[in-house]
């Protein structure tokens, strides 16, 4: 099994930052990719950013050039700088990792963009 936990979410008004990381623990060998994904209020979960074990990157276009993913390898922690917030960014972000074994999930971490 594979151990996800999200932190840094918060309260934020809009054109401000927050980073979330995503720390993972557990069976970690053979990553494939990891990623970011969001719910927002009364919508389905939908991706954010993803990571593979290459460092290559892909973004959903509503946070491309304001969001950024990265991982430290050395820490098993993946993160999630977020600028230039909007209100409609306002969700549950979770965190997920994929390996050979399998695909977890985080428990998410609230994210409120408001003024």
């Amino acid at each position: 099994q594979v151990q996800l936990v999200e932190s840094g979410g918060g309260l934020v008004q809009p054109g401000g930052s927050l980073r979330l990381s995503c720390a993972a623990s557990g069976n970690i060998f053979g990553l494939y990719a990891m990623g970011w994904y969001r719910q927002p209020p009364g919508k389905q979960r939908e991706l954010v950013a993803t990571i593979t074990s290459g460092t290559s990157t892909n973004y959903a276009d509503s946070v491309k050039g304001r969001f950024t993913i990265s991982r430290d390898s050395d820490k098993n922690t993946m993160y999630l700088q977020m600028n230039s917030l909007k209100p409609e960014d306002t969700a549950v972000y979770y965190c997920n990792y994929r390996n050979y074994l399998g695909n977890y999930w985080g428990q998410g971490t609230q994210v409120t963009v408001s003024s």
